[in-house]
């Protein structure tokens, strides 16, 4: 959620911690803070808002020559947990001499019953912040080592961080640390930089090093040393980053969003490519690490996630029953860790994930490891946490995604499980030429997402007349059940619209109840399994006076005559169809959201990668 980047090198810190932050952005934040060292002093600089703010607000503070001199410090941006987003709560935050400055990402869980005990010792606290607490604590424990002052103060605390920590004594050296929040270390000639997402790296190099939980590292320019908690030394490899600086940039569009949604046919044909054995009807995912046997021994699948991922995995639920006749059932990723759930060494539990970094599906992966499932990830980010400790899955390689609001990663999602269902499928039931069929129309989805683009002018005339209501229903049977959730989400988190998503039969259990004469009902009536109910439902809305936007098969006209305005998508597998479907609500949805005025790639309140419970 919030974001760290640290630097120690020979160039201009703050320049580049800046341009780090504003790489982090798109995680979303409310406000953003640096400190940098300068003749054994630390200075800080801090505001509520833009990394843009900050950036002016340190160069009226500090005069010119010091901001142009100074190699080495840290910054952040804030996503507010404990206090509102003010200059005084954003980070980093110093302890009681002022010598120590903390950046930090997670929540201190017993930062409460610390605060109440350092304050007993005489600290005072300027903020209402846990960070501030644990800086405290860190400076408590300081006696001359503060490799050794920040093992001590870890040891005491609960919770998850993700730290960078900065000493006015001890200036050749950044201290930083995680458990359970992301940190990365870009290792560069005569420079290093620590982040906790490599977009903030790509600028300087592609040779990193991923911390697991309670590492401890001791960065200077020259060298990573790495440590656990007890101050015994672990090896951890150098890796590769292997992605391009301009995926992250605008690349001539307005936002993001729209940038990310146009990318869809390139970010699907590479999630597919490779993985379609046509021959036989099949899937190859090499990444699963499963042999044919462990596969038909499988009982059940279990999908876990939180949000777009979620959705994704309730479409994967159709896709697994319908094909590989195995029952299949998708988990609230939060609720999976708390329930106790059954879970057994028969049952394959799929986490989902796009950052590879949520709490609460991180937390679920633990728990059914320590169940002993079959546990593998499907993840957009190469070396993410989540995908290290599955140790087994499948990569989206979508590409980086930088807008809030998900969408190619979604897709690649539904793509990737529409392909591990049919590997499942072709193992159990489902036969060669059924598999042959589909791994054709899975290999055509590209093309498919491609048609629904070309639409996008229809899409956008057909959006500006519905940019007045504040309440919008989604609604949908079967899979495309999952795709009005999604839609509905996608509305509501980038427009600020109320929007709801419903099986289209709940409608008349009590939903119905709130339609008025205009209120947008939005309905999934592709030719697929259901239709003909749900254009029942459509006519119980229309009697009401509601507005009706349909999505509907290409060539369906009969269809299209029932709804007030229409979006088609190419006529293709049910399942498959899921995927053009939820592409024309993407577009839908900016093209509101843009008309409104909202801010699309940031929407308030949201963060990119939620890395805390």
């Amino acid at each position: 959620m919030c974001g760290i980047v640290g630097y120690i090198g020979k160039a201009n810190a703050p320049k580049v911690l800046i341009n780090g932050l504003r790489r982090l952005e798109y995680r979303g934040y409310d406000s953003a803070g640096l400190a940098v060292l300068d003749d054994d002093q630390i200075l800080v600089a801090k505001s509520a808002g833009k990394v843009s703010v900050l950036n002016d607000r340190a160069r009226t503070q500090w005069p010119q020559e010091l901001f142009n001199r100074v190699t080495t410090g840290i910054a952040h941006t804030r996503w507010a947990t404990h206090g509102p987003p003010t200059e005084v709560n954003a980070h980093p935050h110093l302890d009681k001499s002022g010598d120590i400055a903390l950046v930090h990402n997670g929540i201190i869980e017993n930062y409460r019953s610390l605060r109440a005990r350092l304050e007993g010792k005489g600290h005072h606290f300027f903020s209402e912040t846990d960070t501030e607490v644990l800086a405290h604590l860190i400076g408590e424990c300081d006696k001359g080592d503060l490799f050794q002052a920040v093992c001590d103060a870890l040891h005491q605390v609960e919770g998850a961080f993700g730290i960078a920590v900065l000493s006015a004594q001890e200036p050749d050296r950044i201290i930083t640390a995680r458990r359970g929040s992301p940190i990365v270390i870009g290792v560069g000639d005569g420079e290093s930089i620590i982040a906790s997402d490599a977009c903030a790296i790509l600028a300087h190099t592609q040779r990193v090093i991923y911390l697991d939980d309670n590492d401890i590292a001791i960065v200077t320019a020259d060298s990573v040393d790495i440590r656990d908690l007890n101050n015994v030394p672990v090896t951890r490899e150098i890796a590769e980053l292997g992605m391009d600086a301009a995926a992250t940039e605008k690349g001539g569009y307005d936002h993001f969003m729209l940038k990310e949604i146009h990318e869809q046919p390139e970010a699907l044909a590479n999630a597919i490519r490779g993985r379609l054995d046509h021959d036989v009807g099949s899937s190859v995912l090499a990444g699963m690490g499963t042999s044919p046997r462990e596969l038909a021994e499988l009982t059940r699948v279990v999908m876990i996630g939180c949000g777009t991922s979620l959705h994704a995995g309730l479409v994967g639920e159709y896709a697994f029953e319908d094909l590989a006749d195995i029952h299949a059932e998708v988990q609230q990723a939060a609720e999976f860790r708390y329930r106790n759930p059954i879970i057994g060494n028969c049952d394959l539990v799929v986490a989902i994930s796009q950052s590879g970094e949520t709490a609460d599906t991180l937390a679920a992966v633990r728990e059914a490891n320590q169940k002993g499932a079959f546990v593998m990830s499907l993840c957009n980010v190469v070396g993410s946490t989540i995908a290290r400790e599955t140790g087994r899955g499948v990569y989206l390689h979508a590409g980086p995604e930088i807008s809030v609001a998900s969408t190619k990663a979604f897709t690649c999602q539904v793509a990737v499980l529409l392909m591990m269902a049919l590997k499942l499928g072709r193992g159990r039931r489902y036969s060669r030429e059924d598999g042959i069929k589909l791994a054709r129309e899975i290999g055509s989805i590209p093309d498919l997402v491609s048609k629904v683009i070309l639409q996008n002018d229809l899409i956008a005339k057909i959006a500006a007349d519905y940019t007045k209501n504040e309440h919008a229903f989604f609604i949908g049977r079967g899979p495309m059940y999952p795709v009005a959730l999604e839609g509905a989400l996608k509305l509501k988190e980038i427009s600020y619209i109320h929007a709801e998503g419903y099986h289209a039969a709940e409608l008349k259990h009590g939903p119905i109840a709130l339609l008025e004469k205009g209120t947008p009902v939005i309905a999934l009536a592709c030719d697929v399994p259901g239709k003909d109910k749900t254009l029942g439902n459509v006519e119980e809305c229309r009697a009401r006076g509601a507005r009706i936007l349909g999505i509907v098969t290409e060539g369906d006209h009969e269809t299209a005559e029932c709804m007030d305005d229409f979006i088609t998508i190419p006529r293709c597998h049910p399942l498959v169809a899921t995927i053009p479907a939820v592409v024309a609500l993407q577009l839908f949805s900016y093209h509101v959201a843009r008309l409104r005025g909202c801010e699309i790639d940031q929407p308030r309140n949201l963060a990119k990668s939620v890395t805390v419970e």
